[in-house]
């Protein structure tokens, strides 16, 4: 007979160590660790655009902080994520003000042409 301090056998022990197995880990001493991501690398990018290397690096920049961020979306509580969204928001600034320094040049070119031309015909 079996009283009620006693366990049987087919009840599991639940006061052990849980154990947990990931398919598709071979190595299960990372098992609870974040995939690494290139969310430095692309706000190191990102913040030298912003310094004057325009859209030579915001675009490589914006381009490894949509995977950072990708990466960081499918494991919850990623520690790259802020990292991410950061290197993702100052790419996009940095292409902007590029597109618009650009069209700024441009302006003044056309305006200093139409200076030079109406100077000559006075």
């Amino acid at each position: 007979m079996m009283d009620d301090n006693s366990q049987s056998e087919a009840t599991p022990n639940l006061e052990g160590p849980e154990v947990l197995y990931v398919q598709g880990v071979s190595n299960p001493a990372t098992v609870g660790q974040y995939p690494p991501t290139q969310a430095i690398a692309a706000l190191v990018l990102g913040i030298l655009g912003l310094m004057g290397f325009s859209c030579c690096t915001a675009i490589p920049g914006l381009i490894l902080a949509k995977s950072a961020l990708e990466v960081a979306g499918q494991h919850p509580g990623h520690p790259d994520a802020g990292m991410a969204k950061a290197a993702n928001v100052i790419s996009w600034v940095s292409i902007i003000l590029t597109i618009v320094f650009m069209l700024l040049y441009a302006v003044i070119i056309v305006f200093a042409i139409a200076l030079s031309a109406g100077a000559e015909n006075a």
